[in-house]
This record gives C-alpha cells, structure tokens and sequence, in this order.
C-alpha cells in the first residue's frame, strides 16, 4: 500500500478568488498547496481589460500570506465590445493567460456575458492569431432547454460552431460535467481541452437532491447523473494530457447559500488535494494523479511544470469545516466520505 506520494506543486486552472475583505480570507486557502492559478474575472463590475486585469492582480499579489509565490495567472471577461489590440497586448506583456467567455446570465456574475455570439469573431480570430486560449463556460442559456441538457446543447449550437470557424483557436472547457464533453474533448485534437473539478467527481445530482435540498452542493454547472460523474472521473484518472484540473472553487459565505435563492458554487480550495488523493487512491490511479494536477495544464498554456514538490501522506487530514470570512461563515466542501491523505507540511 502506497504511504506517501511526491508531485510536482500543482496548479488550479480555474479558480474563483473574489475581492476585497473574501479575497483575503480564501487566498491563503489555495496559496498553501498551489504554485499558480487561472483566476476568473466575474468580480461586479467584471474584470474586462488589461488595465483592469493588471490592477486586480496587483490587489491579489497584496493579499498573499507572507512568503508566498503563489502566482496569479489573470484573465480577461469577454464582452461583445472587447478590444482584440487590448487582448492581444496583455498576452504579449505576458499579463493574460486566457479570455473567459460566460454566455450571458449562465452563472455568477455573468450578465455583462455574451448574448450575440456574432460579435465576438473578431477577438477569436486575433486570440487564434496569437495562440491566447478561450476558457469557456459551457452552457446554453436557451430558457426553453432542460438544465441538465445545457452542456450538451451548448458543444453542438455554439462551441463547435466556433471552434469550426476559427479553427487555430485553442479553447478549454471548463469545469465539464458530462460524457457529451468528455467525448468531445477526447475525440478532437490538442487545440481542445477541459478541466474537472474537484466536487464533479464525488457528487450527482441525487447529493444535491435526493433526501431533501444540500445546497453546499448546488454548483453551476449542476452535477448530472451517475453515469457522467462515472465518465468525468475515468477522463480525470486516465492520465489523458487534455484534461486536468480547474477546482472551479467558488467562495459563498453561508448566509448566500442558504438564502430563498441561494449562490451556485463549491468551495474547495482547503481540501481539494485530500480529496483528489481519496479519489484517484480508490480508482488504483494514483500514478495518475500528478498528470492530473501539476503537468497537463501547464502543458496547454505552454508554460513550464512547477520545479517545486509536495508530498502527500496517508494520514487523515484536519481541515476546517468552514472558513471565517467579514461576510461570515464559509462552509468547505464536505465530501461525503473519510478522507486518509493529508499534504505534508
């Protein structure tokens, strides 16, 4: 039985760190076990060009614990009046990692999102010109399409649709939740690529449903059946360079969660690497598990695997149930079952 396990430090490639006052209770979370992140930009107003882009990481970067080298990977919103020559002049600083695209009112913050995909082309041919990837948040917002449906809808109206026309776009799926994705992910070539979160490969939709309404576990995309979490979790685990991880780790205080209409999202940032041990350890993958975390992302965004290491022990972790936050208490993702891996100190 394996006891111990070294990986390169790992890094998130979808991460929800917010500002202000929440900013700084939930970096410390992800800056202990991660060498970089892809931070998302729907902070209110969203975080829509360079200059703005530049001022957040500046914020971030203020709020580090002590001695971090935590990096901030920064990212911009896609509007349909966003600059191509302001995109392209943040890659070329080496400022923006990616450009998000939220079809609009599909989740958290995403209003300001796309609604007139024909708009947009221009940017997508100079992201394609320059090689800058499109993180895409993979949802029709048709109202007339069923919500589990919307992930599957959106590849054959939008997302193939695009990627047809702009064919040297390089395009990650973020935060997929069903075997539509993972076949469409699997069956293209490297310029399509996806990431899973932590919480889509424990929980269905029955966690959130079934014996009365968990809305910790309340994410968007919301968790499908059995058979997709089963899909998700052979991509995560089969070592496939063209999927990795993107917690997707999404800070609500409690009082949003709980509310009549409570917030989409899962904070994971504290146990994440416990659980992926737990995870991968059951599924006999834990070779698996460092391609998973610290060498497939960065292969994508053609930036080097981090030198540093960790080592995770199998000993049962102590994390906090919730994270104090101005706005209060923040509930950490609870899997469901005992975890026996811990990241050493």
């Amino acid at each position: 039985m394996t006891r111990t396990l070294t990986l390169r430090r790992p890094d998130d490639w979808h991460l929800h760190l917010r500002d202000g006052a929440m900013l700084a209770a939930v970096l410390p979370e992800t800056a202990r076990h991660f060498a970089r992140a892809i931070v998302m930009p729907n902070l209110v107003p969203p975080v829509v060009t360079t200059a703005q882009a530049s001022a957040y990481r500046d914020r971030i970067l203020a709020a580090l614990p002590p001695g971090s080298s935590f990096e901030p990977l920064m990212t911009l919103y896609l509007t349909e009046d966003t600059d191509p020559d302001d995109v392209a002049q943040g890659a070329a600083r080496g400022l923006i990692h990616a450009v998000k695209l939220y079809p609009a009112g599909a989740t958290t913050n995403s209003a300001s999102g796309v609604s007139d995909f024909d708009r947009i082309h221009p940017v997508l041919e100079r992201m394609a010109k320059i090689g800058l990837p499109l993180c895409v948040h993979g949802e029709t917002t048709d109202p007339e399409i069923d919500i589990f449906d919307r992930e599957a809808v959106f590849i054959a109206r939008t997302l193939d649709p695009i990627r047809r026309a702009h064919p040297g776009l390089r395009v990650v799926m973020e935060h997929v939740t069903t075997s539509d994705a993972v076949d469409y992910v699997t069956d293209a070539g490297d310029s399509l690529a996806a990431t899973i979160t932590t919480h889509h490969l424990v929980i269905n939709r029955n966690h959130i449903l079934a014996g009365g309404i968990r809305p910790h576990y309340y994410c968007l995309p919301v968790a499908k059946r059995e058979t997709h979490r089963r899909a998700l979790l052979r991509a995560a685990t089969s070592g496939h360079a063209r999927f990795f991880l993107g917690t997707d780790s999404a800070p609500h205080p409690d009082a949003a969660k709980l509310a009549p209409c409570g917030c989409a999202g899962c904070f994971t940032a504290t146990n994440t690497l416990s659980i992926l041990a737990e995870v991968f350890d059951r599924e006999d993958a834990l070779p698996n598990l460092e391609a998973f975390t610290s060498l497939n992302g960065p292969a994508f965004y053609r930036l080097p695997a981090n030198e540093d290491r960790i080592t995770l022990r199998r000993t049962p972790p102590d994390h906090p149930a919730q994270i104090e936050t101005a706005d209060g208490p923040l509930t950490v993702f609870d899997p469901g079952f005992a975890l026996n891996w811990s990241v050493a100190p």
